[in-house]
């Protein structure tokens, strides 16, 4: 399992998102360019110390996150507010990439339709989306939980 973050805009979340990835051992994939600069000082705040125990792979576009991930025989699970299937009614697989898009305007229809399934959370009808970092800990979690991947004391342990 591992989490993507396409082009990402806001350092807080991103540093959230790298200790989230950190908590639960789960690599993290950036796709640049990012809105800011990834050493930004306010990401590193966020991520804190847990940084140093995270693996991290960057990309430098799209394309590059793309071929990778098809080398490797990646499944490319899109979370979005634009699509029909909830993650609970979704079957996760250990080596799916659950990707986040940009803050302020999702992903573009290209990598939308490159995705091999879009996803989304159910919310009540006044809700438009939830923070990313949001976002991808209840996927994330549950993507873990139906994987059996979730770390515990240091080990992963399979259900």
């Amino acid at each position: 399992m591992r989490l993507a973050l396409y082009e990402p805009d806001i350092p807080q979340n991103t540093g959230a998102v790298m200790r989230l990835c950190s908590c639960f051992a789960v690599p993290l994939e950036i796709i640049e360019p990012c809105g800011f600069v990834l050493s930004d000082s306010r990401m590193k705040r966020a991520g804190m110390d847990y940084m140093q125990h995270l693996d991290l792979t960057r990309h430098r576009n799209w394309q590059e996150f793309y071929a990778d991930t098809r080398k490797h025989g990646r499944r490319i699970i899109l979370l979005s507010t634009k699509a029909d299937c909830f993650y609970t009614d979704f079957s996760f697989r250990p080596g799916d990439i659950l990707l986040g898009g940009r803050e302020s305007v999702g992903v573009p229809d290209d990598v939308h339709a490159d995705a091999d399934a879009r996803i989304t959370i159910p919310m009540a009808a006044h809700a438009r989306s939830l923070n990313l970092t949001q976002s991808c800990s209840i996927v994330l979690a549950e993507a873990l939980r139906q994987t059996g991947l979730f770390p515990r004391h240091g080990r992963v342990v399979r259900s």
